[in-house]
């Protein structure tokens, strides 16, 4: 097949984007498809007269490492030669347009909040991963928690606050505040006293206006990735320090992921069958991965979001779930893209 990976743009998750793209671009070219990297915002430098004369070109894998610290988007904003303001970079709706299907290696805004999705259905565009509503649902973490209570799945008692409402109301202490549209928990904070509220609050309110307060639950973290509305196996979450930031999600040796995780099997067919009715409740396609947090006394289990656009990096959960029942990278990727094609008809 010719594929477009989509990756890089303009979300804080810039860099994970640009680690799964180069793990997927790989694995594909390896399993014999012409597969083209493309950054959605600096776009593909190259010209051509036709297209398809793109999926012929030798690719340079130079690998990508992520860095401790979320990327500096206005150096990457600067460093582009287009002057408009469009998020699409150079050529990037002409190759997409001419791949059987682009791949999205996308992360946080650019990718997990549906625009992307509608702009490439607007062009008869097929990809991977849910289409522009579920994206946007899933995204939007005040709308998620809402819908959880609707349809039956415990979530932690959270309050949404806007910049600009101070007084800010609180949940009690210790809490977790973090942005309501964020991902790989840039801007979240764990805060356990008062004096600490307001500024976790600055931090959240410097990535968005909306800002999710919830209840901190004493809890271990779950994992569950959902392929094609089925369940893959559970994985725990153990940070070696604080919690699951940032840096303990993307830098090796940080994080101890096990997988199965170590709970019962009554716990374990309760959480999968969480995972999967909230895709359903979220109207989420293809795949994803659904966090939970387990609470140590009383075992109830707590949702707390689904990424529509799961990370493919070294280090990343869905590839764990999936090497558990025997699929590797390289198969995992063929199958995401199998599963997407089903939203239009093709097998």
């Amino acid at each position: 097949m010719n594929i477009i990976v989509l990756c890089g743009g303009l979300s804080n998750e810039r860099d994970v984007s640009i680690s799964s793209g180069v793990g997927v671009t790989r694995a594909l070219r390896e399993r014999g498809h012409k597969a083209v990297l493309v950054d959605l915002f600096l776009g593909y430098p190259g010209s051509f007269d036709d297209p398809m004369e793109v999926f012929d070109r030798p690719w340079d894998d130079q690998g990508f490492s992520i860095r401790e610290d979320t990327p500096d988007l206005d150096a990457v904003r600067a460093s582009r030669k287009q002057e408009n303001d469009c998020l699409l970079g150079d050529n990037v709706i002409p190759l997409c347009r001419a791949a059987d299907i682009v791949f999205l290696a996308l992360h946080g805004d650019d990718g997990e909040n549906g625009r992307l999705q509608a702009t490439l259905d607007v062009h008869n565009i097929r990809y991977t991963g849910s289409g522009y509503l579920g994206s946007a649902v899933a995204m939007n973490k005040t709308l998620s928690k809402q819908l959880f209570l609707a349809g039956g799945v415990p979530t932690p008692l959270g309050i949404t606050l806007r910049r600009g409402e101070a007084p800010y109301a609180n949940v009690g202490f210790p809490c977790v505040v973090k942005p309501s549209s964020g991902g790989s928990s840039v801007g979240t904070s764990v805060v356990y006293e008062e004096k600490d509220y307001l500024p976790a609050l600055e931090e959240a309110f410097s990535f968005e206006d909306a800002v999710l307060v919830e209840t901190f639950v004493n809890a271990r973290e779950l994992t569950v990735s959902v392929l094609d509305g089925k369940a893959l196996p559970v994985i725990e979450i153990i940070p070696k320090a604080g919690f699951y930031d940032y840096k303990n999600k993307y830098q090796a040796g940080l994080t101890e992921e096990i997988c199965p995780a170590p709970i019962t099997p009554e716990q374990t067919a309760q959480v999968q069958a969480l995972a999967e009715k909230v895709t359903e409740i979220l109207m989420i396609d293809a795949y994803c991965r659904v966090d939970f947090l387990m609470d140590k006394e009383s075992g109830i289990m707590y949702c707390l979001e689904a990424n529509t656009l799961p990370g493919m990096t070294p280090t990343s959960l869905i590839p764990q779930a999936a090497r558990e029942i025997g699929m590797d990278y390289g198969e995992l990727c063929e199958q995401l893209i199998a599963v997407s094609l089903k939203k239009y008809g093709a097998q």
